[in-house]
């Protein structure tokens, strides 16, 4: 594939992905959405295994009293 190739090539996709982009705006909105949850998760996980471990009747009766 040539310089010029390439650079035709590299406008078609750039032009494609704002198209996809801003006709389905739901798609990005939707991956930045789970990208969120992803760090939500990750940080939990994270602070998770800096605390110490309980036991889960420990954590059923605290359940309980929620409920």
């Amino acid at each position: 594939m040539t310089a010029v190739e390439e650079r035709r090539l590299k406008g078609l996709v750039k032009t494609a992905v704002a198209e996809i982009l801003e006709e389905r705006q739901d798609l990005l909105r939707d991956a930045i959405r789970e990208s969120f949850e992803d760090l939500a998760m990750m940080r939990a996980i994270q602070l998770g295994e800096k605390t110490p471990s309980t036991s889960r009747k420990r954590i059923f009766q605290r359940l309980r009293r929620v409920a």
